[in-house]
């Protein structure tokens, strides 16, 4: 499969001069995949080393404890010389070297000053799943305890993030001729035919069932089967409840992380869509949920959106902490969750009556993937815009809606806040309501609309 991240990296690989390189992710979002399988095996054929730090306990304890003193190894000339002769090979400036489950050797992080000050030559590429947790928790114990046993080489090197496969990516692989339509359509202001608007709907449709855990999606582009690509899905969902015993401070925490990420689509879903501590737990306040959903964050599991009332500010700034919605960050495992039979995704007469969260969800994942902060518009009489976002210094509310929707939000918010456009995202086709400035965005097209945001062409 083609990632669009792929670009990232080779941009990194020829900048001058070139940092190490961190990629962060959530679990089984296809890190390993982009930075081996595809970036070294293209562009480094045979003259790449891989460690995986979690496997290969004999390097991750050199690095650990290799020191004279049991102390951890974070001279990148040490590194550099013993990997080296445990592969018979000259590491030089045409060698990929790349470390990988950094989150169980942090010192490799360390060492990436040093790589950066006595080998700027030699690519180096840190990934891990938990590496940004791991890290702000050993940085917390540092301050506590006044260690200096790690830290964190600010400004040595390059990061990204890296998230599950958004529906761009899921299109190139699963009809490429259909993306190519749906991109033209877009870039030349005009509605698919009918019929190919049907098939991009479909399109969408099987997206948010299979959503974009790599796995899952290489299994369904093989075989179409949606039964096998839920089961893929109920195994990553599982698999997730089982790592928040890792890396957590307290069995509390970890209960109420599992509560939190099993009950997003339920805290949706409910006519406020803000998030409730009480139906975590009981008696739950906000402050009792904090570190649980900071950790959420944190590991990329769940994504954050903040609530703006009435009087729009730019830049966007949050009225209130402890209003604010959570999304998850798979669409598949988000359609697991809701319970929602598969079968309904594909009856016409049914669709409709599909939760409109399905779609928030699915752009609020396109957003974060980009990058695009999360921001909502809570206004007068239940009045609200589902996200807002800014773009060529203005300020742009935006409605998703599996409908028509209604003016109301509309009215309520140009009554207040200055407005030359709008957008709606939903299963409509392309167009643009010169009286109201309303522009109607399909759901598939939404990548090319985050395109325009991110260039400032809106």
């Amino acid at each position: 499969m083609e990632r669009i991240a792929l670009e990232k990296i080779i941009k990194w690989n020829n900048s001058t001069p070139r940092k190490p390189l961190i990629v962060y992710g959530a679990r089984q979002v296809g890190k390993s995949y982009l930075i081996k399988d595809i970036f070294a095996e293209r562009y480094f054929k045979d003259n790449y080393i891989y460690i995986d730090l979690k496997e290969d306990n004999v390097i991750r304890d050199y690095i650990l404890y290799g020191g004279s003193r049991n102390d951890a190894i974070v001279s990148a000339k040490a590194i550099v010389e013993y990997l080296s002769l445990r592969y018979q090979r000259k590491i030089d400036k045409n060698t990929l070297l790349i470390f990988d489950e950094a989150q169980e050797c942090l010192p490799i992080i360390t060492s990436l000053k040093y790589f950066k000050q006595d080998y700027p030559e030699i690519p180096v590429i840190v990934s891990g799943s938990m590496v940004s947790i791991k890290i702000k928790r050993e940085q917390a114990n540092n301050n506590q305890h006044k260690k200096e046993n790690f830290f964190f080489p600010v400004g040595g090197n390059t990061t990204f993030v890296l998230y599950p496969i958004s529906f761009e990516e899921f299109l190139m692989n699963y009809n490429n001729m259909l993306y190519e339509s749906v991109k033209n359509a877009y870039l030349n202001k005009e509605p698919l035919h009918n019929s190919i608007h049907e098939l991009a709907m479909e399109a969408l449709y099987n997206y948010l069932l299979v959503g974009g855990m790599p796995e899952t999606v290489a299994q369904y582009l093989n075989d179409k089967d949606l039964l096998k690509a839920r089961e893929n899905n109920v195994s990553i969902f599982n698999d997730y409840l089982s790592d928040m015993n890792l890396y957590q401070a307290s069995s509390e925490s970890i209960i109420r992380s599992k509560i939190i990420f099993e009950s997003i689509y339920d805290q949706l879903d409910k006519e406020s869509k803000n998030f409730k501590s009480s139906l975590v737990a009981p008696g739950l306040k906000s402050r009792d949920i904090r570190s649980p959903k900071d950790w959420l964050t944190l590991a990329n599991i769940v994504y954050q959106s903040k609530q703006v009332k009435e009087k729009v500010t730019f830049p966007l700034k949050e009225d209130n902490e402890n209003n604010y919605r959570l999304y998850l960050f798979d669409n598949g495992l988000f359609t697991y969750q809701s319970k929602i039979n598969m079968a309904n995704f594909f009856d016409r007469n049914i669709q409709n009556t599909l939760s409109g969260i399905l779609f928030e969800n699915y752009v609020a994942t396109e957003l974060m993937s980009n990058e695009i902060p999360l921001f909502y518009w809570k206004g007068k009489n239940s009045s609200e815009f589902e996200f807002l976002i800014e773009c060529n210094n203005r300020i742009i509310p935006v409605d998703v809606k599996k409908g028509t929707g209604s003016l109301t939000s509309l009215k309520n918010y140009r009554a207040i806040n200055k407005l030359d456009l709008a957008i709606k995202i939903s299963k409509n086709n392309y167009g643009y309501d010169l009286e109201n400035k309303i522009l109607t965005i399909p759901l598939y097209e939404v990548f090319m609309l985050i395109k325009d945001i991110k260039n400032n062409n809106l």
